[in-house]
């Protein structure tokens, strides 16, 4: 064997991976919990119909508070992953997971308490706020274990079985709530109108808390990248120093990473709205009832979780970006189809559609990342990935309760979150693409 060449980011795929990979995964899965009935359909659908006041101003109150804690996420975010890079140890990036997934499994738990009153729409957000914050930050030790788990020429495959595990286990658990939970299918009745959406989330905090484990005690594939020993050597508030010196760093040298991690962060908040406000708008807007949106959810998890897979394995073959270019481009179209629209029919359509497509991009952002993370450095990059989603995951919730506050009409939030889509879609286009054979870090070598 040739020595002369660069070292490699990644041993030979000479390890057995599918052990770790279904360990690793099983996280995802379990975090259905938390996207799927909490933010998604159940908990928000309950925010804004069951305890706020009135429909209206309980959407507006839902996107302020998940602009919020997308600015806490972006304060944050980097110089947690710095930190966590620090210590060079994988173990320690697991029981940070652990901790972090802990704090969103007590959140979740303690919703049960929010009656449907408007007296308790504060604590409902708080706890959801508080979730949605640790929720993000436990993504950026989940995402950075993608390294030691993806061999090379498989990261979209690895990111896209991640991604279909969380949707195939919303379809789930999401299935139990409405046959057991949710009426008038819920075979298990209750005595008050609002204790099943409360019930619903404790099962949520059960779950998460269940399948979150195997990925505490794995074992991995390959080993762990060296420390950041420049990050070990400062304090936190130096952190924030040599974060703004490696920015600018990155600019100088590599600003197409830059360029995609300011891309990704505004597609990224209308993927992430998609998903936040498309139960609020399915029962709103087009007239879905609480069942209804439950079995809409299913289908759509089913729907997501082909695409995620199917452009798991397009972006080995082609690399991601295209197949994001082309998530988005669909997007776009059927959000603007989706806003003159009503009735149920319509919704399901356009719905599903969009599910199709939101896998993908979602999934293919993540290898893309994956490949351009220099060794040592996965947690800060990943920290800026969330950072930089989160700097402008305003922008989303934002032009949603603008639209809706301008117009006095739920559906006009379709348009803002179009606008930010195609604004992702447009800065995406002059960023440089990454082979998809590439495995994890190679084109940070290469550049």
């Amino acid at each position: 064997m040739s020595t002369g060449s660069a070292v490699p980011l990644t041993p030979a795929p000479t390890p057995r991976t599918t052990g770790a990979l279904v360990r690793w995964a099983a996280w995802d899965w379990g975090s259905a919990a938390f996207n799927a009935v909490i933010t998604t359909f159940v908990f928000t659908v309950y925010l804004t119909n069951g305890v706020a006041a009135d429909e209206a101003s309980g959407s507006a109150a839902l996107a302020t508070t998940i602009a919020i804690a997308g600015v806490l996420v972006a304060l944050t975010a980097p110089v947690y992953g710095q930190r966590s890079d620090a210590t060079g140890a994988e173990q320690g990036r697991q029981r940070r997971l652990g901790v972090l997934t802990a704090v969103i499994v007590v959140a979740s738990a303690l919703m049960f308490l929010v009656q449907g009153a408007p007296d308790y729409l504060l604590l409902g957000l708080i706890l959801l706020g508080v979730g949605t914050f640790a929720y993000e930050l436990a993504q950026v030790e989940y995402n950075a274990m993608i390294y030691r788990l993806a061999p090379p020429g498989r990261t979209g495959w690895v990111s896209g079985v991640g991604w279909s595990a969380g949707y195939l286990g919303g379809i789930v658990l999401l299935a139990a709530c409405l046959f057991l939970f949710i009426p008038p299918i819920g075979v298990i009745t209750f005595g008050s109108e609002d204790l099943a959406p409360r019930v619903v989330a404790l099962l949520a905090a059960v779950w998460f808390g269940l399948f979150a484990i195997p990925v505490l005690f794995m074992r991995f594939p390959f080993p762990a990248p060296p420390g950041d020993a420049e990050a070990a050597s400062v304090s936190w508030v130096g952190s924030y120093k040599l974060l703004v010196r490696r920015l600018i760093r990155l600019y100088h040298s590599d600003p197409h990473l830059l360029g995609f991690l300011v891309a990704s962060a505004v597609y990224r908040d209308g993927l992430t709205a998609v998903f936040t406000f498309g139960g609020v708008l399915a029962a709103g807007t087009f007239g879905l009832d609480a069942s209804e949106v439950i079995i809409f959810a299913i289908v759509a998890n089913v729907v997501s979780a082909i695409g995620a897979v199917v452009g798991g394995r397009l972006d080995d073959r082609i690399g991601p970006k295209p197949v994001i270019l082309v998530s988005l481009a669909a997007l776009v179209v059927v959000a603007a189809a989706l806003l003159p629209a009503s009735g149920k029919t319509a919704f399901w359509i356009g719905g599903l559609v969009l599910c199709l497509f939101v896998g993908p991009a979602q999934a293919c952002s993540r290898s893309y990342l994956a490949r351009l993370v220099p060794p040592g450095r996965e947690g800060e990059i990943f920290g800026l990935y969330a950072t930089t989603g989160r700097a402008v995951s305003f922008l989303a919730p934002a032009l949603f309760g603008l639209f809706i506050t301008l117009f006095g009409e739920q559906r006009w939030g379709i348009l803002g979150i179009g606008i930010v889509l195609l604004v992702g879609l447009l800065a995406l286009i002059p960023v440089r693409g990454v082979p998809g054979a590439a495995g994890a870090g190679s084109a940070a070598a290469e550049s």
